[in-house]
């Protein structure tokens, strides 16, 4: 049995259920643990769900719930690590990947967890654009927002104890804050492969596509299948709110055929559904500090 874990509040769990349609779909062997922030789930569920109360065990968890108990967003992310543990220290569980749950899959994940037989950590990079002549804002993400992608992270039970340092890292601070180096959750995981020489980074670049790759891992059509960088086919996309603007505003038009078969998933769980439901414009916010980079860096700041 392959072990999957996600957490959610109630306004995602259609796509929760989305992401346990397209694990079935590939293979079906395995169990998709959820953590529910604030529901009850449906009682005709073949999800394993829990309440945050469950992980009260694992060190830390009861700190972190008490200092985001206002910032809701914080206290998911900085449970990640935590939930991890609390899977990993039942005995019939030896291996979990940490999935987000706007994850959706197109072809078997086994290998995954075969390669958890030999790795502590899996990890997979961001594969930011990083050439230091254009674009640099993208080459200097990497360093603000991480190398490393949070929404998917693989671990065996021999972790344990890195993760039970990165959920002391989220008690720490889980914020965005560039003076300090941080991005919430997600940058301490720069320091996984430091603390695991175990772990490894996905080589696989079909493995969380998202179009903040599409430079690096560029797409091909071949048999009527998209392959990344002409080599993998695509085993999940991360259809994170700026991976679905950019596919339908035509920035990574081979995807499209892609999204459209999750949104037809997601509207299973959600009638009505349309495209233009899930386009989120960008935020203001984004563009200002794009802005403010851009004016820093014609002035030779």
């Amino acid at each position: 049995m392959n072990h999957f874990c996600t957490i959610t509040t109630g306004s995602h769990l259609y796509k929760v259920q989305a992401l346990e349609a397209s694990l079935a779909a590939v293979n079906p062997d395995f169990q998709l643990h959820v953590l529910c922030m604030d529901i009850t789930p449906p009682a005709q569920t073949k999800l394993r769900c829990y309440r945050p109360e469950h992980v009260l065990t694992i060190p830390d968890a009861s700190a972190i719930l008490a200092k985001y108990r206002k910032h809701k967003d914080r206290m998911r992310w900085s449970l990640k690590p935590v939930f991890m543990q609390y899977l990993l220290r039942q005995e019939a569980i030896d291996k979990v990947i940490y999935l987000d749950n706007d994850l959706f899959f197109y072809n078997d994940y086994g290998f995954l967890f075969d390669l958890l037989d030999k790795h502590t950590f899996l990890l997979t990079p961001h594969y930011y654009p990083h050439d230091p002549k254009k674009d640099q804002n993208w080459l200097e993400a990497n360093f603000r927002v991480g190398l490393f992608n949070a929404g998917f992270v693989a671990a065996s039970r021999k972790a344990l104890s890195s993760l039970a340092w990165w959920a002391a890292c989220c008690l720490y601070r889980c914020e965005k804050n560039p003076m300090r180096g941080l991005f919430d959750d997600q940058k301490y995981l720069d320091l996984i492969p430091v603390r695991e020489p175990e772990t490894l980074i996905l080589p696989h670049k079909g493995c969380n596509v998202a179009s903040w790759n599409r430079t690096v891992c560029p797409r091909s059509m071949r048999n009527g299948a998209v392959y990344i960088s002409d080599t993998y086919p695509i085993v999940f996309i991360h259809f994170n709110d700026f991976c679905i603007r950019e596919i339908l505003d035509g920035k990574d038009p081979l995807l499209r055929t892609y999204l459209n078969h999750y949104i037809d998933t997601l509207k299973q769980f959600r009638p009505g559904l349309t495209s233009q439901d899930l386009y989120k414009k960008e935020p203001l916010a984004d563009k200002i500090k794009f802005l403010l980079w851009k004016l820093a860096t014609d002035l030779g700041l």
